[in-house]
């Protein structure tokens, strides 16, 4: 027997590809399935199942694809009603593969289909769970992105989940290893560990939601408190992932069509296509097309994508880094942006030496922000998370996050210049970017953010240590 977690840490999002004498399952692949296919021809074994944990919110799977080319089953849990062929495993039903068996254990509480896959050896011993988005390390699933398909309160949603644990999960064995679909970035949970393996036992001991003695009412509340609103693209994805979607491969041939530079801004008004300049934040600042939008490739991308963006149907022509074409739009299809119309040929550089207009965003470093700056006059914009900006910021500093630049960028005088910056630059250049394509001129932002303020003489209020500020 051989488990393999396959972890995408930009998606925090973990697959598993398990083999047993000649036979293999995949449990939430990927969208992308072409290295599954590898793995399948490597190791000489037939894939028997796709194992999905539940219809996921913040990812497409890759579930249908690989059915497709393999002819291998996908399994959901009860009360799933997927819109294509699939088995609807009754709970405590079991799939053998090879010499090992996987018991489907009903979970319902983060979705209603929601299923934790229970694996036992060869030797009949309980080995491993694969949680899904029930049990997480350190947490458990939100309970709130279900309740209009359930009909349900986000309270009876996690009352459910109450019994989900204490009734399937926590009477397991203490030894019994722990898989999660998803660690720490992930927008599935509150408070999830960077770790991506545990244990029943361990979880126990650590996990604020598996307390001993916990009752049911201090589960609800501890559990909803402090849930900040889904991204509103996770509702479309979930859709993708019990409708159907487009094969990766298609949407792969349409994004790398290439467009060249002088018929770039035509293909752009015509199909009202968003740019998007997937390039390092320091390169978008020193020049960029306008109307761009940067959100850069090598850092959180898809989910930043996904929570700004919002509607994956969105017409999407790209500017990235050379040969990084095909990485950005796998990317993109990972959170269904499947309409994407191609991308700038020869990248950025062939738009410059094209002599097109080009804008920049006024960024300065941190020392410059220090010897400007003036405490209690000038307007600062902070757009880290909540529980950074408690953590420490910039006295006087207003606490904006990005997540929520389409609701306060309404706000903001245009007649007002204000100093804008994040923790280290990849977010604050995102806003920046937004906040120009919108028709704000009015800002500065700070090189190398937070990160780099802190080293300088600018006043700040005291740290306090996060952790005591996770779930503000």
């Amino acid at each position: 027997m051989k488990i393999e977690q396959i972890y995408t840490g930009c998606l925090a999002q973990g697959a598993y590809y398990i083999t047993s004498n000649g036979e293999a399952a995949i449990i939430d692949p990927l969208r992308e399935i072409q290295p599954y296919l590898d793995r399948l021809k490597r190791d000489k074994v037939k894939l028997k199942y796709i194992f999905e944990t539940h219809f996921h919110a913040d990812f497409v799977s890759g579930h249908v694809d690989l059915s497709k080319k393999t002819a291998a089953p996908i399994v959901y849990g009860p009360t799933a009603k997927p819109e294509f062929d699939a088995i609807i495993a009754t709970d405590g039903q079991e799939f053998n593969i090879g010499n090992i068996t996987i018991q489907a254990l009903h979970t319902p509480g983060h979705t209603m289909e929601s299923v934790t896959y229970l694996l036992i050896d060869e030797n009949g011993k309980k080995h491993a769970i694969f949680s899904g988005d029930t049990l997480f390390i350190g947490d458990v699933g939100r309970p709130d992105l279900a309740q209009k398909a359930a009909h349900m309160t986000q309270e009876q949603l996690a009352a459910t989940l109450y019994h989900s644990l204490r009734d399937k999960i926590m009477t397991l064995p203490d030894d019994v290893i722990v898989y999660p679909a998803h660690g720490a970035g992930s927008a599935c949970g509150k408070n999830m560990s960077k770790e991506t393996v545990s244990t029943i036992g361990n979880q126990k001991a650590t996990n604020y939601a598996l307390r001993a003695n916990m009752t049911e009412t201090e589960f609800i509340k501890e559990v909803t408190d402090g849930l900040l609103p889904p991204p509103a693209y996770f509702g479309m994805n979930v859709a993708m992932n019990k409708q159907g979607y487009e094969s990766f491969e298609s949407v792969l041939n349409h994004g790398m069509k290439a467009i060249e530079a002088k018929d770039f801004e035509a293909v752009a008004e015509d199909s009202g296509a968003l740019i998007l300049d997937t390039r390092k934040n320091t390169d978008f600042a020193k020049g960029f097309i306008p109307q761009s939008i940067n959100i850069g490739i090598e850092g959180d991308f898809a989910p930043w994508v996904g929570a700004l963006i919002a509607n994956v149907k969105q017409p999407i022509i790209l500017v990235t880094e050379i040969d990084q074409e095909e990485e950005t739009v796998t990317r993109l299809s990972r959170v269904g942006f499947d309409n994407i119309i191609g991308h700038l040929k020869g990248g950025f550089k062939a738009w410059e030496e094209a002599g097109f207009e080009i804008d920049t965003i006024n960024r300065i470093p941190a020392e410059q922000f220090a010897h400007e700056v003036k405490i209690g006059e000038s307007k600062i914009i902070d757009v880290r998370k909540e529980s950074e900006y408690a953590a420490e910021h910039v006295q006087e500093a207003y606490s904006k996050p990005l997540a929520y630049i389409n609701d306060w960028i309404k706000d903001i005088n245009p007649q007002e210049n204000f100093y804008l910056h994040c923790a280290g630059g990849y977010r604050s250049m995102i806003a920046a970017s937004i906040l120009q394509a919108r028709g704000f001129r009015n800002f500065t932002e700070i090189e190398g953010g937070f990160n780099a303020i802190a080293k300088t003489t600018v006043p700040k209020t005291d740290f306090v240590c996060q952790s005591k500020t996770l779930n503000n």
